[in-house]
């Protein structure tokens, strides 16, 4: 069971069940760190989508009302290991939580507004992939085959999944448009 990924590089594992166990203990983490805020945290991202292999990375989201009341909440999030990493406001913070002496990331956070686009993506993405194998199946070749390609560049190997992702999120976005 790994988790965990030093930055800059890519490889992937099968889909393990220690991932949904740390994605729940770091969101009631977050949830604790936001309480007050009405924050809706969620698994997301490959780690989220059990038939296919994935970057030892847990992706979680968290969606809230004002992202100001976040970041004043920073040091309490830092407490738990949880480091603000940059700030693109309007559109989302990320923190993240690993090990930073080894360089390595074990959980990326994004935190967006409620009802965002990005939130709406995020699940939607997610929700196709876990409904439809099929489509999970063409994600993880198309990984597989970029993780071969872009094993000592992460950039390159994210950048290369752009497009496809892209057609996938507006697919996924059309099947579940009522339901975020």
């Amino acid at each position: 069971m790994s988790i965990g990924m030093k930055r800059g590089t890519v490889y992937l594992e099968d889909h393990q069940t220690y991932w949904e166990e740390s994605a729940k203990a770091v969101i009631a983490e977050i949830q604790n760190a936001l309480v007050g805020l009405d924050a809706d945290v969620q698994h997301i991202g490959s780690t989220a989508i059990k038939s296919i292999k994935a970057k030892p990375i847990i992706d979680i989201a968290a969606a809230v009302d004002d992202l100001d009341e976040v970041i004043a909440r920073n040091e309490k999030l830092a407490g738990l290991g949880i480091i603000f990493r940059f700030d693109e406001r309007p559109k989302h913070l990320l923190y993240v939580k690993g090990d930073f002496e080894k360089d390595t990331r074990t959980h990326h956070i994004h935190i967006v507004p409620k009802g965002s686009e990005e939130w709406k993506n995020y699940l939607c993405f997610r929700d196709l992939l876990n409904d439809d194998i099929s489509i999970a199946g063409e994600y993880e070749q198309l990984k597989l085959e970029l993780w071969d390609k872009y094993a000592d560049d992460r950039i390159a190997y994210t950048d290369a999944k752009e497009a496809f992702i892209c057609r996938l999120t507006a697919q996924a976005r059309r099947i579940y448009a009522d339901k975020y």
